[in-house]
């Protein structure tokens, strides 16, 4: 594993010890969050970002604010796992994985309460709910990683956007893990990181990781993707995700869907690398993906420098959404959903368990 996104320390009570990564690259520091409320800030400034480790994230956001809780009512935990779960839930509307998480946290405590069990016993329950959450992150993250790999040549060149990588996980990453594996099978890659703008992700967190595992990596301006794949050098692009809708519409960090048009008019397949948690059962289309506004502040003063005229409008959305004709293939943890819609994603949806709708 590249790196250790975030990880619970000690029992109970414990904390959550994760990197604090505003500071990367040229700070590396770690951040110990011992309230909701901290949490929350964590969440929303991006301190920790990825849906997969946003999703680990609000898992143990809830036992911050359980973990101390002593002789309640079976009634009273649950209303109070409850609350929890609506002030984590207001960090960041977009990334499924927070209130997949947080649903399943609260999903917990209602059917323990339900089993009989008194609220110390429903505490315990959350305390298991969520390490497995962390768990299965980490083995989801492993089978991502050996399906994408599948997808990569020995001396191949790929371009990703944004960070899916271990720092967006628990693990070794969604997008990145293919990079991963095919590394540890021995095959030797390039890969090309846009910078991605506002926050550049790509360029503080991206190109940092696979440095740090030796992964040959070439930083790219955003608008430089279109021109190394007009020189032929992108073998395939891989990006994460974090919202996937029913019909196989992909919502990704802000620059994605411009990156899958470049791909398509230049013939190099699109693929996008997430797990089901981030499938949306309640969203159709990518019509109805929220997408996250950000502060201004963010693209006229980014990092502190003043790039733009006091006073400009600007128009910072998050993330953009990527329609299902544009991708060739999502890479989930039961395999290669090639050429994604609605029949083939809703199928993969119902063959994992997952409830549907109308």
């Amino acid at each position: 594993m590249p790196v250790e996104t975030l990880i619970w320390v000690g029992d109970r009570p414990g904390h959550v010890r994760m990197i604090e990564q505003t500071k990367l690259p040229t700070e590396y520091e770690l951040l110990d969050v011992t309230t909701v409320e901290e949490m929350v800030d964590a969440i929303y400034r991006l301190a920790v970002r990825g849906a997969p480790a946003i999703g680990v994230a609000a898992g143990y956001g809830v036992l911050l604010g359980v973990q101390e809780l002593e002789g309640l009512s079976a009634e009273e935990m649950l209303g109070r796992t409850r609350e929890i779960a609506a002030t984590l839930g207001k960090a960041r509307p977009t990334a499924v994985n927070l209130f997949w998480a947080l649903d399943r946290m609260v999903a917990r405590a209602q059917n323990d309460l339900e089993s009989g069990l008194a609220g110390d016993a429903i505490r315990d329950g959350l305390f298991d709910e969520a390490h497995a959450i962390f768990h299965e992150d980490q083995t989801t993250c492993e089978a991502l990683g050996k399906h994408g790999a599948e997808l990569i040549r020995d001396g191949g060149s790929y371009l990703t956007h944004c960070n899916a990588g271990a720092l967006a996980t628990a693990n070794t990453g969604t997008a990145l893990a293919p990079f991963y594996e095919a590394a540890r099978q021995g095959k030797t890659i390039v890969v090309f990181a846009d910078e991605t703008r506002p926050l550049l992700q790509g360029a503080r967190l991206t190109a940092w990781e696979l440095m740090q595992e030796g992964i040959d990596v070439t930083l790219l301006t955003d608008s430089c993707a279109g021109r190394v794949m007009f020189e032929g050098k992108i073998d395939a692009v891989f990006v994460g995700s974090d919202r996937i809708a029913r019909n196989g519409d992909v919502c990704n960090k802000i620059g994605t869907y411009s990156v899958a048009v470049l791909a398509r008019e230049h013939g190099v397949p699109f693929y996008a690398v997430a797990p089901l948690s981030t499938f949306d059962r309640e969203i159709l289309s990518g019509d109805q993906i929220p997408i996250e506004e950000r502060p201004p502040e963010e693209v006229t003063c980014g990092f502190g420098k003043q790039t733009a005229p006091e006073g400009v409008k600007v128009y910072n959305p998050a993330f953009d959404v990527t329609p299902a004709r544009l991708v060739r293939g999502i890479v989930a943890e039961r395999g290669v959903i090639e050429e994604p819609g609605r029949e083939s994603v809703e199928r993969v949806m119902r063959e994992a368990g997952i409830e549907l709708g109308e």
